[in-house]
């Protein structure tokens, strides 16, 4: 597994039997990812593996490297990055060129999304294995002495988390939670690299019920996830979001907006209003607070569709399955 220097300043070796290689990257928008994606490539160039799993399509230029070296390589394209706001003609441009080299250079595709899935086979005419991402069953009330630090108790607040840039309308989630008759809280919980301007103006806020720790992750997140009254998810571009998933896995009823990729992952396991538009989120969020039967109700659905499609051990059968079957060509 490669991970990102500028991720991890005091890096592992080893994690759960996983050997962690740990490379640098030109951390810029831009460069990030493809610099940090190419040194790994050198790398298992000169060590060797019997699949490489690249992840993201922008790395499928790549992906001839380790084919050419007698390596078998699967890629996970995860969602459609040209369409985030955040790219400008170029980017969206390489992102095209990317979707085309990725149906092209790998063995394989992989698509955590029936919707990905679709896009592929319709415009490239390239079939790929269906693999869904997957999440952990969290007990319901798990850590609920760390919410003190935050001041909000269990059951007394709604939960949104995502990396805080545009496309993911966490300003669209404040305003309509502004509006919202409740005395719960709102956790506006992520960060993101470059989108300093935009945090800014989101955290302006006067409504004191809103707050905004930052990033957090391991016990703290995991903690305010099995003890949110519902989890809000307003994405409008990408693929699969993991925290949905991750939400549904510890027990939350979740609201989200209803792009295609949202409306696959929940199902009947949540509520969904109309992408973009704040009154909808208002009003599905007022009828949450009023309907406190039906909150418990979307949980229940919620942890079962994790249990049963979006399960850790049933992806890394998947997995695994899709490894040895590229093995024994």
């Amino acid at each position: 597994m490669y991970c990102r220097r500028f991720n991890y300043p005091e890096p592992m070796r080893k994690y759960r039997g996983v050997h962690l290689v740990t490379l640098p990257s030109i951390h810029t928008r831009a460069l990030d990812t493809l610099s940090h994606a190419l040194l790994s490539t050198f790398h298992v160039l000169l060590n060797r593996a019997d699949v490489v799993l690249y992840c993201n399509c922008a790395t499928s230029c790549f992906a001839w490297m380790p084919r050419l070296r007698g390596m078998k390589v699967v890629m996970n394209p995860d969602g459609l990055e040209w369409e985030r706001v955040k790219w400008g003609w170029g980017g969206k441009t390489f992102y095209r060129l990317s979707e085309h080299l990725a149906a092209w250079f790998p063995h394989r595709l992989v698509s955590d999304s029936h919707v990905i899935q679709e896009y592929y086979r319709e415009r490239f005419g390239c079939d790929s294995d269906f693999v869904a991402y997957g999440a952990d069953i969290v007990e319901r009330g798990a850590g609920w002495e760390m919410l003190e630090e935050f001041g909000i108790e269990p059951e007394r607040y709604f939960l949104y988390v995502s990396r805080l840039e545009p496309e993911n309308n966490a300003h669209l989630v404040v305003e309509a939670f502004e509006q919202v008759d409740t005395d719960m809280h709102l956790m506006v919980v992520g960060s993101a690299p470059f989108a300093d301007e935009y945090i800014r103006r989101l955290t302006r806020t006067n409504d004191k019920r809103v707050i905004f720790p930052g990033a957090l992750y391991g016990d703290v997140y995991r903690a305010l996830r099995a003890n949110a009254y519902v989890y809000v998810n307003a994405m409008e571009v990408g693929g699969t979001h993991p925290a949905i998933l991750e939400a549904m896995g510890a027990g939350n009823c979740v609201l989200v907006s209803d792009i295609a990729y949202n409306v696959e992952a929940v199902a009947e396991a949540g509520v969904q209003f109309k992408s973009k538009d704040m009154d909808d989120c208002r009003a599905k969020m007022q009828w949450l607070v009023d309907h406190p039967d039906d909150v418990r109700r979307f949980r229940e659905h919620a942890v079962e569709r994790v249990r049963t499609q979006y399960s850790w051990d049933n992806v890394v059968s998947e997995y695994e399955r899709l490894f040895e079957s590229l093995l024994a060509d």
